[in-house]
């Protein structure tokens, strides 16, 4: 997805309206994330070579149905490299972006009070968008903004399991107000990485895609499952070397490191 191609469609709900979920084939090949993750064990000793974190605080969101149990192995990674890594707690994730902002909020403000330092947020699926709405609710408590195939679109079809997230968060595909989720999926005022993988068995990857600007970018994981996502090593590796950048700065990800095949050209 080019950058024209983006600004054509006039928003993000527009450029996202003729999307298709993935195939039945991908949504049946979740099951590799079993994989994924005995490959980042075994891969541990590469993993702990990432660039090391300045200590500074990170919260992690997780996405529609699971809880901070979904994402113990990404804060355990990230506690090691030194960070200080935060489960959201709040329980099982049911979804309702407009419903958990008070929550959420409360959560973040605790954090960036009790630390002193602005938080990076890292959210997994509807997680990210999260934390996309929470920087710019409070975008002075921020540092950086990560997503793990998170869909930023306001399409009903471009996810396998849209009827489902309608019916337990009782939210629909417009819900919340169209100019208020194009602007979670628009420009943040500090550094984001959207991470996201082209065979998602869960979410179009192509809603995934952010605008890239002189602080956004996108970061594609070849072969990455969507529930494996916080467990695959090579975006472990790319979320710790996004941590890193200091603060107020921003350079593009290097597509470096022990995992440098796995990351793809891009939209």
């Amino acid at each position: 997805m080019t950058t024209a191609s983006w600004d054509s469609a006039g928003s993000a709900a527009g450029r996202h309206r003729g999307l298709r979920p993935p195939s039945k084939l991908l949504w049946l090949a979740e099951y590799r994330a079993l994989w994924e993750l005995g490959f980042s064990l075994t891969a541990a000793p590469l993993l702990l070579g990432a660039p090391r974190g300045d200590g500074h605080p990170v919260l992690v969101l997780p996405g529609f149905l699971v809880s901070d149990l979904s994402t113990t192995l990404l804060r355990r990674y990230l506690a090691l490299l030194g960070y200080d890594a935060h489960g959201w707690e709040l329980g099982r994730n049911f979804g309702g972006v407009a419903r958990m902002r008070t929550k959420l909020r409360e959560r973040l403000r605790q954090i960036h009070e009790r630390t002193g330092k602005k938080v990076s947020l890292v959210g997994w699926s509807l997680g990210g968008v999260y934390a996309r709405d929470l920087a710019l609710a409070m975008p002075n408590a921020v540092r950086s903004v990560i997503t793990l195939g998170s869909p930023f679109t306001r399409s009903p079809r471009a996810s396998n399991i849209s009827d489902v997230y309608e019916l337990v968060s009782g939210e629909g595909p417009w819900d919340p107000d169209t100019h208020e989720f194009d602007a979670i999926a628009g420009d943040l005022p500090m550094p984001s990485t959207s991470i996201w993988s082209k065979v998602d068995g869960v979410v179009s990857w192509s809603s995934s895609v952010l605008k890239s600007n002189a602080r956004t970018e996108n970061v594609e994981v070849i072969g990455a499952s969507h529930i494996g996502l916080g467990a695959n090593a090579a975006v472990l590796w790319a979320v710790a070397d996004r941590l890193a950048q200091p603060d107020g700065t921003f350079a593009p990800f290097a597509r470096g490191g022990p995992f440098a095949l796995a990351y793809g050209a891009g939209a």
